[in-house]
């Protein structure tokens, strides 16, 4: 069972670490995002009208190297493995069509939709690998929103939340997820970014 770094304990119950809808071995860690979702909670998605479309990613271990320059845009960025399929690429792009929004459930499948869609969001069928680094300036041509967890300071990933929604309003959503006494990292809280 690949663990994230942090995760020191030996999990009992392996299937809490792996989200419902898994198919093929590879990650390094789960997409922790989809965590959070049961067979139920996707059919009540699904009942409301919400397409659901997949990504075959392979989340590397590089995910959770902090970023140590002072310059973050001299960070180099690890890559992942990533498949989609034609139905799944039909999907996204409808909703685009129809002005309806595209969610992302995890900063990884986020990287794989901004690194396939055109200048116009559109993606398109590929299997390749990612090495893209999103960061506040980053222009988002695909997702409208992300649904992630609390993630590490000095991470890529806080990063990228920052280019979507603000620094400033992610600082403040941090400071308030502290004061709750929120959940952080892997099997943390999650939060809706629109």
């Amino acid at each position: 069972m690949p663990l994230p770094p942090y995760i020191h304990e030996e999990l009992k119950e392996k299937n809490r670490y792996q989200t419902v809808y898994a198919k093929y071995e590879g990650s390094a860690a789960a997409p922790t995002a989809g965590l959070h979702f049961t067979e139920e909670l996707l059919k009540k998605i699904e009942e409301k009208g919400v397409k659901i479309a997949k990504v075959t990613l392979h989340v590397g271990i590089g995910t959770f190297r902090p970023v140590k320059e002072e310059n973050v845009e001299e960070h180099e960025m690890h890559s992942e493995h990533f498949y989609i399929k034609e139905e799944d690429v039909k999907k996204i792009n409808e909703a685009k069509e129809r002005g309806k929004r595209v969610i992302a459930v995890g900063t990884t499948s986020c990287r794989v939709l901004e690194t396939i869609a055109d200048e116009e969001g559109k993606v398109h069928t590929c299997e390749e690998d990612t090495k893209i680094y999103i960061y506040p300036g980053y222009k988002f041509k695909c997702i409208d929103g992300l649904i992630t967890n609390f993630h590490l300071p000095k991470s890529t990933l806080l990063m990228l939340v920052s280019a979507l929604a603000g620094r400033e309003f992610i600082l403040k959503a941090y400071n308030e997820a502290v004061k709750e006494k929120y959940r952080f990292f892997s099997f943390g809280d999650a939060m809706m970014i629109l």
